[in-house]
């Protein structure tokens, strides 16, 4: 309230101000924090100083200032030169990405044997060393070396009367259903039904584009023999873009996931997830009879994930399906940018501490300025659309 303009006090009834200066003599006594919330009601109350904030906070929202349409001709010109320029500009950070996902292409060759390794010792395929399994501690969390020997003498008796009492567990079990559940953003998609077939889920990989072709990467989802279906491989493929609008150029902001597509899930007869049979009973109008009749319809499931809504040509499409696309595309890109390459930070929740860690910092900028609203991903400190191969995708068709 004490940035109120001295020009907005002048044109202030001066009844009013009396009204307030009598507010200040008879809080004169009171607690300062009591007296200053006196102020503000007996302020907010004066139609004048609310006309006055008013005022002050529409010169705030980013609106047009209006000092374009005051230019002479001979500048607008220069103006929309450079916008010209800005065009350009945005047609060569098009070519960045493009670039970008060469580069993506190039280190998931690298990356990939890592990953096969990982999914090796999920799977039970391989036994790692005693030296691979050797992990040192942080240094905070580091004891003694009597203390250590003490616990790995411990901890040995203990493994051998496990292993008297039960088979040794092979691999690492429920690896990815681990991580689905500690990862809010795909259990939200869980269903206590899908739990038991993503249990059999032995490795998530991506697939990109071969070079040539549009932009576009695979996520594949490979299962062990199960009851379920019969599929070892489910697939979600998005395809993306990566150009200007030429309607609006100015809003390229990196590639965009434009439309996905998933499989068809062989079910083994009545393992089928993703509907349900319910019963109805059906009174006849005319004769009062009653009759049961049985329905299959929609049942909520993770794997409505691999039939996502088909995009029609006109790339119009209702606000549900909308809603759906746009969740979908948040959780491909989450999966490929996050999930299959710190698979293990997820299984063990190191990653998700981390994750909450970032949205913290972004709740906290968002608090520091007034007038905005949850800090988007540019707010994010650790955003840097130039290391990201692909920004958080948005929900457009084609």
């Amino acid at each position: 309230m004490a940035d109120i303009d001295n020009k907005d006090q002048a044109e202030m009834d001066p009844a009013d101000m009396e009204d307030v200066e009598e507010v200040e003599e008879e809080e004169t006594g009171e607690d300062e924090n009591s007296k200053a919330r006196q102020l503000t009601v007996q302020m907010m109350q004066n139609p004048q100083i609310l006309a006055a904030l008013q005022e002050r906070l529409d010169g705030l929202n980013g609106s047009p200032s209006g000092y374009m349409e005051s230019l002479p001709k001979v500048v607008k010109r220069r103006v929309n030169a450079l916008k010209n320029l800005q065009v350009k500009c945005a047609h060569i950070e098009a070519k960045f990405y493009e670039e970008v996902h060469e580069l993506e292409r190039k280190y998931a060759a690298l990356y990939q044997p890592l990953f096969d390794k990982r999914s090796d010792i999920v799977k039970a395929a391989y036994e790692p060393t005693d030296e691979e399994c050797e992990w040192k501690a942080d240094e905070e969390e580091e004891l003694t070396v009597s203390k250590q020997d003490e616990m790995k003498e411990k901890a040995k008796l203990e493994e051998e009367k496990k292993d008297e009492e039960k088979e040794d567990p092979k691999g690492i079990p429920e690896f990815w259903l681990t991580v689905f559940k500690n990862v809010d953003l795909l259990s939200d998609m869980l269903q206590e039904h899908d739990e038991p077939i993503l249990k059999h889920l032995q490795d998530i990989k991506v697939k990109f584009s071969d070079p040539g072709q549009p932009m576009s990467f695979t996520l594949e989802f490979h299962f062990e023999p199960n009851d379920f279906f019969t599929n070892t491989v489910l697939t979600k493929t998005y395809k993306m873009r990566s150009e200007p609008d030429e309607s609006d150029p100015f809003s390229f902001d990196g590639p965009e996931i434009m439309s996905c597509t998933g499989c068809t899930i062989d079910w083994t007869k009545g393992k089928n997830v993703t509907l349900k049979t319910i019963k109805k009973k059906q009174k006849h109008k005319g004769r009062g009879t009653v009759r049961t009749v049985t329905k299959t319809v929609p049942n909520d499931s993770f794997f409505n994930f691999f039939t996502p809504p088909e995009v029609p040509e006109n790339g119009e499409l209702d606000e549900d399906s909308e809603a759906v696309l746009a969740a979908d595309f948040e959780i491909g890109h989450f999966i490929r940018e996050r999930i299959v390459p710190r698979a293990v930070l997820y299984f063990t929740g190191e990653a998700i501490e981390d994750d909450d860690d970032d949205y913290d910092e972004e709740g906290e900028e968002a608090d520091d300025e007034e007038g905005e609203e949850e800090a988007d991903e540019e707010n994010d400190a650790d955003y840097d659309p130039k290391k990201d191969a692909a920004p958080p995708a948005e929900c457009k068709q084609q």
